[in-house]
Parts: structure tokens; sequence; C-alpha cells
């Protein structure tokens, strides 16, 4: 109440002050007529001085009781409603003249308010008496894990419990790695979050899409997305909250459908390998005589054989690397001669669309550490892909630089349909494709997936920018054979053998 008091009191000499300029004005007016006039009289401006100030006083402690009630009803009844103000008494809504309307409304507001709170805090107060957050976690459906700075889990719910098939005393305070053996489809995962976390944040939340768990009987694996909250120097222990979302139908499904393809593409292998050679003792023998039809049905039966091998290859690799067991060898290579190999190769299949490749090499690029025939297929996928999607348009470059890094930068460019901005986020995963387009081009929806894990496992990047009906432009990095000799050196090996499995172990942080 006491703050109330001021602000009247502020008011009130605010008025005054205003009141008392007024009269000195009126004052002053006085005596310039007196100056100008000399048989004014001056007992006006005596009375007004000597009468003035006392009846504005007045009419300042009038004006400011009247012009504040309104306020004085609200805080009224705000200090009734307040805890360790039982004694104010409730203010008489029906007195107010000043906005009675606006008035009661808001009183009747607080009041309901406040009438609210206390409901609330009756039904909280049992669970404040004997209930505990964690036991409140337990009736979730959610699978939730708390995890301490040192990494022991402080609290698994029932439905994580259940969803790992271990008791209580198997997961709680025990490392969190010796429970969970995860695994993450590339190097962002929970152990570099957390890492970058610690070092540079005080709170901060993270979700991660298709991660994998290994069971206790290492033979049964669950697939999930996964939900993080960090909080350092928590006061009750918990620096990290889990929360498992199960996909585990959803994503077996994807690899069902990639193991159903494996193996039926797997039995390809056979009669088209007889296919190409079929169509290479043709040409070899019988094209000379050939006339112009009989050539042009040649170009595109040696085409087609191409692009067949190119699916099977992607299919088959793709489920090599989902099963951890495609490896790769990087050697010293010259990319321009990967380059124009992987362009001389697709160049019938542009002909055949009336397409030029084109490449370029900036001059003196360094020699690369790569496995050539992975990177050969990387080129031959985005080549194929600018050859597909060109459109109208009529040349694809191939172009070849050291980037800003020392990298060893490579981009494959074309003037073609360009790709829709909401179909750009997946373009990298497992089937995923350009929609608006499925019916008209051919495809697996597995080849940017293929290059990426391929890029990847070479220490790489791999980017992708493009706009509808502008083109599209696709660039990777590799390192150059220098940056890898002092490994080869170290190891007295002649090459470094990469896996590209596709999946990141989440180990690094666990000490048995």
């Amino acid at each position: 109440m006491d703050h109330f008091h001021k602000l009247k009191h502020q008011v009130r000499n605010y008025i005054f002050l205003l009141g008392g300029l007024t009269l000195i004005v009126m004052v002053g007016g006085s005596w310039l007529v007196r100056s100008m006039y000399p048989d004014h009289d001056t007992l006006i401006s005596i009375i007004l001085l000597i009468v003035g100030f006392p009846a504005v006083w007045g009419v300042a402690l009038i004006l400011s009781d009247y012009a504040l009630k309104p306020l004085d009803t609200v805080w009224r009844a705000i200090l009734h409603v307040t805890p360790g103000h039982t004694s104010t008494a409730p203010p008489d809504l029906d007195k107010s003249k000043i906005g009675q309307e606006l008035v009661k409304t808001l009183a009747l507001q607080i009041y309901q308010l406040a009438s609210t709170s206390d409901s609330l805090k009756t039904q909280a107060a049992p669970i404040q008496a004997g209930a505990t957050a964690n036991e409140l976690t337990d009736d979730l459906p959610l699978p939730v894990v708390a995890v301490s700075k040192d990494q022991i889990i402080t609290f698994a719910n029932d439905a994580a419990l259940k969803y790992l098939g271990l008791p209580k005393e198997s997961v709680v305070q025990k490392n969190l790695y010796s429970v969970f053996d995860l695994s993450f489809s590339d190097e962002n995962t929970l152990d570099s979050w957390l890492a970058d976390c610690r070092a540079n944040k005080a709170t901060d939340q993270r979700s991660w899409q298709h991660a994998r768990l290994k069971l206790a009987d290492q033979t049964t694996i669950k697939q999930f997305d996964l939900a993080a909250a960090y909080s350092k120097g928590n006061p009750n222990g918990v620096e990290v909250l889990l929360g498992i979302f199960d996909q585990t139908t959803r994503y077996q499904a994807d690899d069902n459908s990639l193991d159903f393809l494996a193996l039926a593409v797997h039995e390809l292998r056979t009669p088209l390998t007889a296919l190409r050679g079929y169509i290479e003792i043709f040409q070899d023998d019988l094209g000379p005589s050939f006339n112009a039809e009989q050539i042009e049905f040649m170009r595109r039966m040696q085409a087609s054989a191409q692009q067949l091998t190119a699916f099977v290859g992607n299919i088959l690799n793709v489920a090599r690397i989902e099963e951890g067991q495609l490896s790769l060898q990087l050697h010293e290579e010259n990319l321009v001669e990967i380059i124009k190999d992987a362009a001389d190769a697709l160049s019938l299949a542009g002909k055949l669309r009336g397409v030029t490749i084109n490449y370029t090499v900036d001059s003196g690029l360094p020699t690369v550490g790569v496995d050539k025939i992975s990177i050969t297929e990387v080129l031959n996928n985005l080549i194929d892909n600018a050859i597909k999607y060109s459109g109208t348009a009529k040349v694809i470059t191939v172009h070849a630089s050291v980037n800003s890094e020392g990298l060893v930068e490579t981009t494959v460019h074309d003037d073609g349909v360009g790709i829709p901005a909401s179909v750009m986020p997946t373009l990298f995963e497992k089937f995923h494709r350009n929609h608006q387009n499925q019916a008209k081009i051919g495809g697996t929806g597995l080849g940017l997936y293929l290059c990426s894990a391929l890029i990847k496992a070479h220490g790489g990047n791999i980017w992708l920018k493009s706009k509808e009906g502008q083109g599209t432009t696709v660039g990777f990095t590799v390192q150059p054979y220098s940056a890898l000799a002092g490994k080869l050196k170290d190891s007295n090996n002649k090459d470094i053998t990469r896996n590209a499995h596709g999946w990141i172990k989440n180990h690094s942080l666990y000490r048995r």
C-alpha cells in the first residue's frame, strides 16, 4: 500500500506544480497589464498571490484522489488476494466513478485467477508431499533416461527398462555406454554433441533420426529417433535427459526393402555381364557393316547396359555400407584421369539425350588420396543424375580445383529442371527422390545417399545447390595425397583402409 500512496503523492505534486505555474503566468500577466495601463488596480494581483496557491493545492488534492480512484480499487483487489495481506478489505466495486465497467472486469479477473491458483495448489499438494519427478515420469509411455555429468544413469523410467529388456539394477547407476550400445548414421553422435555442449554451452537441445541400439542379447537391433536436453551444473545432478521414440517398424521396412533389392539385383549380375559382352562383340565384329539405324540401336543398347550396371552397383554397394562390409583403399591418384574416364563413359548416355559433357581442371591440381573405384562411382552417379535431370539444357560441366581450405573440390553443374526447396533436406537419404518427377525420370533414390557415404568415408564433404527451373550444382571434396602421405609413412602401409559403413559407434567416452 505504501507504493500506491507514493504514487498518489507524486501525482498530487505534478498537479500542484502545473497549477502553480498557471497561477504564476496569470500574476505575471496582471503585472504586464499594470505596466501598460498604470491605472490598473494591483489589488487583483495581490489577491491572486495570497489565495491562489492554497486553492491550487486543494484542487491538486481533489484531482489526485479522483484520477487515481480506479487504480486504487484494482490495487486493493490485488492486496486482498495476496498472501500476507488478508487484513486488507476488498474494495467496493460499485463506488467506482471513473471506468467503473473496466475496473469491475479487472477486479473479477484477479479474484478468478486467485481462486484457480488456490485450486491448483490443493490438487498439487499430494504430489509435492509424496510423489517425486521420477515417479511421475514412470507414468509416461515414452522411454526416458537421466544421465549425470559422469555418464552414470541416475534414472530410467519403466518404459525405458521395458524397451531395454533389463531390470532396474542392470541399468540405474551404470555407465550410459555400458547399457546403450548406440550407433548413428554419421559423425554427429551423442558423444560429439555432449563434448560441444560441455565446452561451449550452458543448456542445449538436440535430436537424431534413425539411431540404432544393440540390446544386451547382441542380436536384437532397435531403431529409433533420439531427443536430448543438456543442462550444465544442474542442481539435481542430471546433466542430460534422453527421450527415445521407437521407429523400429518404420526403419526396418526400409532395410527390408534394401535387402530384397540387393538379393534381386545380385542375380542380375551374371546375365548383365553376358549382355555387355555380346554388345561389345557385335560392335567389334559387326559394327563396320551396320547401317546408321543399326548403329543407333547399338548405342542405345550399350547406354542401357551401362545404366543397368550402375543400378546394380548402387544397390549392392548401399547394402554393403549398411552391413559394414564396404572398405575403401586410398591410394595416390590423378583426379584429372578419373574425371576424364567418367565423362567418357557417360558421353554415350549424354548423346542420346543431346547433352554434351564438358570438364575443366585448374592448372597445378595436386594428386588426391582416394579409392579410385569409389570416386569413379561417385562421379558416375552425379553425372548420370545431371543427364537425367538436364531437361532442355545441352551442356553439363565438371570442374575440379583446390578450394580455400586446401581440399580438392569437384563440382558437377547442369542448367536443367532443378530441385524444389521442399525436397532438398532429404536428398541424401535413402529412397528419397523428387516426388514431382518420379514417374517421368527413373531412379532408385540411392545414388546421392551412396555418394554421400563414400565421400564421408574419404574424409570429405558433399553438398548440393539447386533452384527449381534453374539447374543444379553438386560438389564434393577429397584430400590431397600430400595430406595423407604422412599417415602412410607412419603406418608402413601402401594404402589407407577406411570403412564406409555409414554407422558411427558411440563408445569413445566409455572406459571399462
